[in-house]
């Protein structure tokens, strides 16, 4: 599963900071600019929700392999690279030619040690949606932004809001309803341990994906210090390649590859379906990623982020209608809780914008006042010289004059 990028600077001045920190959607847009917007969202909400949808489907026809699993969520990177070799060229700019870039050993090492906790975090989506349906599952996984807040507290000392406190106590229920849940709920009839297995690793893939996006923020902000369309491009690719990578080492490692073969014969629905499951399931974890890049080309990573978790309580929705799991009343207030601390984390957003709007909007007031502000204060200055250079004799005189009656 890939982690969207955080927002980073783009030069050093506090003000121009705070301006590439807030988001961008409250500035005029065009029609075209709101119809990418408009279908990137889709492609977030769809990628992610068939994705997850297809990797339930596959365990439950007869899918057994972890790694294949987690192989399918890094492995289909190669679809972007046509969209990284058509994206126009990144503009010079005075901050870019005086920025002094990052050497290739750190690079390398940004790019490896992020495609590791990409691959492991993974590894334990693959595990949780084994072991837990796809309803808990999805409801659990809000929890990323508890954690992301969390870590970008301690990471990038991010500031709570009350709104920010509010949407993390609602997320952090939310999750916990499910977690505390009895193992009856569980459709696939697994056991105790097994179901605790689960929920372990889909909070820990949650608390890796928190932590992923803080690392990949203060990357942005200290080493690369820019996020140009082509850069969080480049990003994706190197750093699902180092993913994918260790993954199939994992794959050989555990031996999972032997049995492969075997579980292709023995898939309910067949050898056919059981590739096109696989393709398919790497081809919208992709259009999931492009959709990603684009909201955070077009907006922000932060709106990015929040439109990828306001999917996620779809799915149950999703999951009733396609694999018939039960709607209980626990899982029903917990898709309202993530939902309503959704809506709070947006709205805390919003508040931000509207605020970076106005001081923007302050800003160029202020420019565009200060040719009139020149000019007055230049008038003043000229006054104030003339009449300096007047003699006190003839300015006595001249009061003088004016003084005289006319007869």
């Amino acid at each position: 599963m890939f982690l969207p990028v955080q927002e980073a600077e783009e030069a050093n001045s506090p003000g121009h900071i705070n301006a590439t920190n807030q988001s961008t959607i409250s500035q005029p847009r065009t029609f075209m600019q709101l119809l990418r917007m408009t279908i990137f969202t889709l492609f977030v909400l769809s990628g992610q929700s068939a994705a997850i949808l297809l990797g339930r489907f596959y365990y439950d026809k007869g899918g057994k392999s972890k790694w294949t699993a987690t192989l399918v969520q890094v492995a289909g990177f190669p679809i972007i690279i046509p969209y990284y070799l058509l994206s126009p060229p990144e503009k010079p700019t005075t901050n870019s030619i005086h920025r002094n870039e990052p050497s290739t050993l750190i690079l390398v090492l940004i790019y490896v040690s992020l495609g590791v906790l990409q691959a492991a975090n993974s590894m334990m989506y693959s595990v949780g949606l084994l072991h837990l349906p796809v309803s808990t599952f999805a409801l659990i996984c809000t929890s990323q932004l508890t954690f992301n807040a969390f870590f970008s507290f301690l990471i990038n000392s991010q500031k709570f809001t009350p709104f920010i406190i509010n949407s993390l106590v609602l997320l952090t229920i939310s999750s916990a309803l499910l977690v505390f849940q009895t193992n009856s709920m569980n459709p696939t009839g697994n056991s105790n341990v097994n179901y605790e297995i689960g929920l372990f690793c889909t909070v820990g893939a949650s608390a890796g994906y928190g932590l992923m996006l803080s690392l990949t923020e203060l990357c942005f902000h200290k080493i690369l210090r820019r996020e140009t369309f082509t850069v969080i491009l480049e990003m994706i690719i190197y750093q699902s390649l180092v993913a994918t990578c260790a993954t199939l080492v994992g794959l050989f490692a555990s031996g999972e590859w032997k049995g492969l073969k075997r579980e292709m014969d023995e898939f309910e629905q067949g050898m056919f379906i059981y590739v096109s499951t696989l393709i398919w399931t790497a081809i919208a974890w992709q259009i999931f990623n492009i959709g990603t890049v684009g909201l955070i080309h077009e907006v922000s990573s932060q709106f990015s982020n929040v439109i990828s978790v306001l999917g996620l309580p779809v799915i149950p929705v999703l999951a009733v209608i396609f694999f018939h799991e039960k709607m209980d009343g626990v899982k029903a207030i917990s898709m309202v809780l993530a939902i309503w601390g959704f809506i709070s984390y947006f709205y805390h957003h919003y508040l931000d914008d509207s605020e970076a709007k106005a001081e923007k909007r302050d800003v160029k007031e202020e420019i565009s006042m200060r040719p009139l502000l020149k000019e007055v204060t230049n008038e003043q200055d000229g006054l104030k010289n003339i009449y300096q250079k007047i003699p006190l004799s003839t300015e006595t005189n001249f009061m003088s004059t004016e003084a005289i009656p006319l007869s």
